[in-house]
């Protein structure tokens, strides 16, 4: 790609390509997968990875509210996508753009199946929600009888599948724990199966559950984080490859004399003559305050520079006192050599938090590097 001239976030799908192909090579070949979009897949363009995926050959899709869906549908994608966060209000969306909903308690049952006997529906699909342990979302074990019942009255919906949500399967400290999660999982599935008379799809591991509990990918498995590249273990990062380069410029290079300061509040007060370069990206853009006074940095022809002061909310200001740089070069703020979990983990936060912020303003550009 040529050097940015803007702020802007590289989207790499070759990356993408690179990251589904790992991912899936460890699965057994009739394992379907569920790629994770929500969140405009994660902070990049989930039409664009959508599409991609779809030409990989991925199963099904899953966005948290149902407009994310609708997004999907607008963009003629035609795969089957689940809602894991439907609220009443979404129902009508759900079904005019056959979006399938997450079904977590009893009282969204009822909700759900009385819609879907008013517009005269039949076998919609739905997907049931187990909680195992993370105490978010999700039925109990001990409701498996009355979910059956309930559904023994109606014929206007068909449970597609049941999953549950591993807490901490990244975390190989706390293997019991999610061990117990997975058996908990497998007794509730078995129950359900037995009592429903027939076998939904099974799924509960998302993508270090893919990596570090392979006993338990079931029919299907669910990836995020893992397809914009990121494996939740520096091992598996090895194999993977982060689809997004958020990429600035320098706008202007300042000289800042010794007592001088930079920024609001007078965030940095230079020690000794300082040259500082102002970026046009800021805390709108996704870069949060937490990374000023030197705990941030951005790469400039291959050197750190540290954020100076306190980031604003168009513009940091970054050290380049040791760089040699001028007005118009480059500044990475993550991609493929200061990846979104090293910056990330500066502020004591996640790779997740740092890709998903960066702002719908911010330009998006497709490549394949």
């Amino acid at each position: 790609m040529p050097k940015a001239t803007e702020t802007l976030l590289e989207i790499d799908l070759n990356a993408l390509d690179n990251n589904y192909r790992y991912l899936t090579s460890k699965l057994k070949p009739e394992t379907k997968v569920l790629a994770v979009v929500k969140a405009f897949a994660y902070g990049s363009d989930s039409v664009v990875i959508a599409k991609e995926l779809v030409d990989l050959g991925v199963d099904y899709f899953a966005v948290a509210y149902a407009n994310e869906g609708e997004t999907l549908r607008n963009a003629k994608i035609e795969t089957p996508i689940l809602v894991l966060h439907p609220l009443p209000v979404n129902f009508e969306v759900i079904v005019n753009r056959c979006l399938e909903p997450s079904i977590y308690s009893l009282k969204m049952l009822e909700a759900f199946i009385a819609f879907a006997e008013e517009i005269k529906q039949s076998n919609y699909p739905i997907h049931l929600k187990f909680n195992t342990g993370l105490n978010r979302l999700g039925f109990d074990e001990n409701e498996i009888s009355f979910i059956v019942e309930m559904l023994s009255k109606t014929k206007s919906v068909k449970v597609k599948s049941a999953f549950s949500h591993l807490a901490a399967s990244e975390d190989l400290k706390l293997k019991d724990f999610t061990l117990k999660q997975i058996n908990g999982f497998h007794k509730i599935s078995e129950e359900l199966t037995a009592k429903l008379g027939y076998k939904p799809l099974l799924h509960c591991v998302n993508t270090s559950g893919i990596i570090n509990y392979p006993e338990a990918h079931f029919d299907m498995v669910r990836t995020g984080i893992g397809l914009y590249g990121f494996g939740n273990d520096k091992e598996e990062n090895k194999h993977l490859k982060p689809v997004g380069t958020l990429k600035t410029v320098i706008s202007q290079i300042h000289e800042v004399k010794e007592s001088e300061s930079v920024g609001y509040n007078r965030g940095f007060i230079a020690e000794k003559t300082t040259r500082s370069a102002t970026l046009p990206i800021g805390h709108a853009d996704g870069i949060p305050r937490s990374y000023g006074k030197g705990k941030g940095w951005v790469t400039i022809n291959g050197k750190k520079a540290h954020i100076l002061g306190n980031v604003c909310m168009d513009m940091i200001m970054v050290d380049v006192t040791s760089i040699d740089c001028q007005e118009g070069d480059e500044a990475i703020i993550f991609g493929p050599s200061t990846t979104a979990e090293e910056l990330s983990a500066a502020i004591n936060s996640i790779s997740y938090e740092l890709i998903t912020a960066v702002s719908q303003r911010v330009k998006r550009i497709i490549c394949r590097n």
